[in-house]
């Protein structure tokens, strides 16, 4: 069944295709409201309740109430209430968009009750991966080989994206033009990322590190540049089996894939460990080293401060603990 056949209107929204008073190029920006990520993410979501309610047979769009309500305490039986949470999202952003604003099933109180139940029910932590420490970038910084361009690849990166505090998708996404080298450190250019909903760019700074240059990613970063020759397009790519640099960009797996690859190295459980352990790494190692909020704020880039308390008091679990003051 194609997508077209499963009503998802936030990729191809019938009402915007449809309104004569409207340009061309109004309807081909207006389809661009959302991140592409966030819409692939919705989809997926959206498809799973559309052959949800195929399959019970009942009213789709328009939904009821109680049919939101039957769905997500089936999804609940298998999946986390943060799941829950985010498909609801899915499908009360679809119904906004096929023109139910007022009449949006998704925010009756039976349904809000409903999620509320769930939460209370399955808790609503998310474990996520572990993150990669300082002490663990020090110790994996051991395990690159500098006499291999897929060394000096994976070191730039790993340092880049800790230090950087960088999601996957930023990582991958950074061009040689959003470098600016100067004489503290490095600027890197974020046009478009999770937190900048609006496009508006945001600029990361890297400084040089003087105490450990083992671990120093402005340096790292220069190493890799000149080792693979790169003169302008995507920062960090993959390599062919001769080792020869291909002009692609690497992918969000293949992030996931060297922090594994490097964890395993440095005595790590692989298992553990993703492309999202290196920001989660800077924020709470930032916290035991006792920055303030706002400064890890700054260089996460986080609009709230909920995640980044999170992060504070994952790092300060032993360090705050009574227990040290007791024995």
């Amino acid at each position: 069944m194609n997508r077209q056949n499963k009503d998802f209107l936030l990729r191809n929204n019938k009402l915007v295709e449809n309104n004569d008073k409207l340009s061309v190029k109004s309807k081909k920006r207006l389809q661009k409201s959302k991140a592409e990520n966030t819409l692939r993410a919705y989809e997926a979501d959206w498809n799973d309740y559309y052959d949800w309610c195929t399959h019970h047979k009942l009213k789709i769009l328009p939904s009821e109430p109680e049919t939101i309500v039957n769905y997500i305490n089936d999804l609940a039986d298998h999946a986390k209430a943060n799941t829950v949470s985010r498909r609801l999202s899915a499908i009360s952003e679809n119904h906004k968009s096929a023109g139910f604003i007022n009449n949006n099933p998704c925010r009756t109180g039976l349904v809000r009750n409903a999620l509320d139940a769930i939460k209370r029910e399955y808790g609503t932590l998310q474990r996520g991966k572990a993150p990669i420490l300082a002490d663990d970038l020090r110790n994996i910084s051991l395990h690159f080989d500098c006499n291999d361009i897929a060394g000096i690849r994976d070191k730039a990166l790993l340092l880049l994206g800790f230090m950087g505090a960088f999601r996957r998708s930023e990582l991958v996404g950074i061009d040689l033009e959003d470098l600016n080298f100067t004489p503290d450190g490095v600027v890197v250019f974020l046009a478009h990322s999770k937190g900048d909903q609006e496009g508006q760019g945001e600029q990361v700074a890297i400084p040089y590190s003087c105490s450990n240059p083992d671990i120093c990613a402005v340096r790292a970063l220069n190493s890799w540049i000149q080792e693979a020759h790169l003169i302008a397009g995507p920062l960090f790519r993959p390599l062919n089996k001769h080792k020869q640099i291909r002009n692609s960009r690497l992918t969000n797996q293949s992030v996931a894939i060297i922090v594994k690859k490097y964890a395993k190295l440095a005595g790590l459980n692989p298992n553990y460990f993703a492309g999202h352990s290196l920001r989660r790494g800077f924020a709470t190692s930032a916290a035991q080293y006792d920055i303030d909020e706002r400064s890890i704020m700054q260089q996460t880039r986080h609009k709230s401060e909920k995640m980044v308390r999170r992060y504070i008091e994952q790092g300060n679990l032993f360090k705050d603990n009574p227990l040290n003051k007791m024995f």
